[in-house]
Formats: structure tokens, sequence, C-alpha cells
């Protein structure tokens, strides 16, 4: 499924040697509480590809938890490099995806990707130089060129996991029923709540809403429960393992998607979504890359236990 972010599986076989995270990191991201209840998760507009796999909406019902009010951030990542030295599968193959017009050393340029030629294999691009080697990553923008391998590792350091699938739509919809977007079901006329892609994609971004790439974490406003940009900005990696067909048998209680697969949820759409290709930037969106990926588009957010009193 390549949507907005390409599959790594032209890269060549590595094996990796996990490194050994002490947990017990800091995790600086501000928390926000998502409360216990029943919701009805799926596309209720018929927006989505068939293929996706966003119907039949269904009730779930989850307990209350945490999430971070935004993605992690490049300098919570840094943190967490530098107190471990843990090196992202990126660093590791030595090259990412990159958006050819983020493109910052068209000399280390490898190669581009299969079917989607605006996508290209950077060598030295990672986490902090998303753009390839001579750039530099901003502190209070998302980390970018991260797997879910390296999400979860972050996660383990941190105390933190990552939010299954209906975690993530839950929050996302900020207690508002079968809305297609965090805020309600239309684009704000004349004004921009969302970081993605204006104009003729994929060759020229007007940037009307002010980024080509990735927006600080804290841009635009958050939806009713404190979470900034659910949607646009980056796309952001779940727990569960990918299926179309698992909205059809999932349980109402708690569902953590189906036992295995080969590619993992990815939510929220990112700064590249827009309506002529991509229009995952919904609610109940979903996509999926395999767990080793990394993209200069992909991110995440942690979960965990709702705060006690």
């Amino acid at each position: 499924m390549t949507c907005c972010t390409p599959p790594s599986g032209d890269r060549p076989a590595l094996t990796l040697v996990p490194t050994h995270l002490a947990g017990g990191g800091t995790h600086p991201i501000e928390q926000i509480t998502v409360p216990a209840q029943t919701f009805a998760m799926g596309d209720a507009h018929g927006d989505g590809a068939s293929a996706d796999g966003e119907k039949p909406v269904h009730d779930v019902r989850v307990n209350a938890f945490t999430l971070d009010a935004t993605s992690v951030t490049v300098a919570a990542f840094r943190a967490f490099v530098a107190a471990t030295g843990y090196r992202t599968e990126a660093e590791s193959y030595g090259w990412s995806a990159v958006f050819h017009l983020a493109l910052t050393d068209p000399d280390h340029v490898a190669g581009r990707m299969h079917g989607t030629p605006w996508w290209l294999g950077v060598e030295g691009a990672d986490w902090a130089r998303p753009g390839g080697p001579s750039d530099t990553a901003v502190d209070d923008h998302p980390v970018v060129h991260v797997s879910w391998n390296d999400a979860r590792a972050y996660c383990s350091w941190a105390g933190r996991r990552l939010p299954s699938e209906a975690e993530w739509e839950c929050a996302a919809r900020g207690g508002l029923p079968s809305r297609r977007f965090p805020w309600g079901d239309e684009l704000p006329a004349g004004g921009h709540a969302l970081n993605i892609w204006q104009g003729d994609f994929p060759v020229r971004n007007t940037e009307d809403d002010g980024f080509l790439t990735t927006a600080p974490v804290r841009t635009f406003e958050p939806n009713a429960y404190g979470l900034w940009q659910p949607v646009g900005n980056v796309w952001e990696w779940c727990e569960d393992w990918f299926a179309p067909d698992y909205y059809a048998i999932s349980p109402l209680d708690d569902p953590r998607g189906p036992s295995g697969g080969t590619a993992k949820v990815i939510r929220g759409g990112s700064y590249l979504c827009h309506d002529s290709y991509c229009n995952r930037y919904r609610n109940a969106a979903r996509s999926a890359n395999t767990p080793d990926s990394s993209t200069g588009n992909m991110g995440f957010r942690t979960a965990g236990p709702a705060l006690t009193a």
C-alpha cells in the first residue's frame, strides 16, 4: 500500500542487532487523557477507498488512556538517542525515503521508488538529517524517518507504548461522533486547520498553509481533547497489524488488530495528502507500511495508562 509512504521493499537484507534499552527514560511530551467510551469507528461518509478497509462502521469500547498531545518531537527523540546510543533502521541501512522537493543533497540520491517516482532513496537521510546529509532537523517538529521498530524502541525506553488503531481514532475524533475531521465535517473556508498539500501534486506546492514539509507540532488548533494535528503533518504509527477486512470481525472491547501480518497501521495522513491522490487526512482513514519502513513523512506519538488522581 504505497499511498503517500513508499514501502522499503527494495532495501537489501540486513541483520539488525538490537540495542539494549534501559527503561526509565524521560518522556517530555505533554499527555492528554482520553476518557473511557464507546464510539462508532470507521468511515460514515463513504470517503475511503475499499482497499483501505474503513468499513463497516462498528462500535468500539475503549478504556481510559493517555496519549501524547503532539507527535514525538525531534528534541524528544534526540534525548532518547543521546541516552541510549540507539541507531535507527534508516541509519543502519544507510538511506531513507525523501520527497523530491525536500531533497537537500542531489548527489546522494540512490534511486527512485518504483511506482512513486516523487520518492527518492537518499543516502544519509535519517531522523537528524531529514532532507539528506546536509540538512538539520528542527527540534519542535515531529521526528520522521523512524520505522515502527524505532518507535517501539523509543516507547520501551520511555515506559510508553504505541496506541492501538482504535485508541488513535477515538482520540482523533475528540468526542465528536462520526465526523470526518477532528473539528467537524468540513474544511474551514478561507482558513487552514491542518498541514496538507496545496497546488498540483506532486510537482508544485503553493504552501498556502505555510509549510512545504513538516510543521511545528503545536501548529493550528488542538481538538476538543487537546490533541494537536492528529490529521495532516505526519503519518503516525499504531501498534496493530493491518488487515483490510479486520473491521468485519473486530471485537467490541479494546480491539488490537489481527494477530499477524506484513504491515503495521499508520494513521492521520501527512503534509503530502491531496484530494487528487490521497485524501487520508480524515479521522477514519487508514493506511499501512512495513515495520522497517522509514520516510520523511512518518512519525509517531505514544500512549499509556490513564493518570490517577
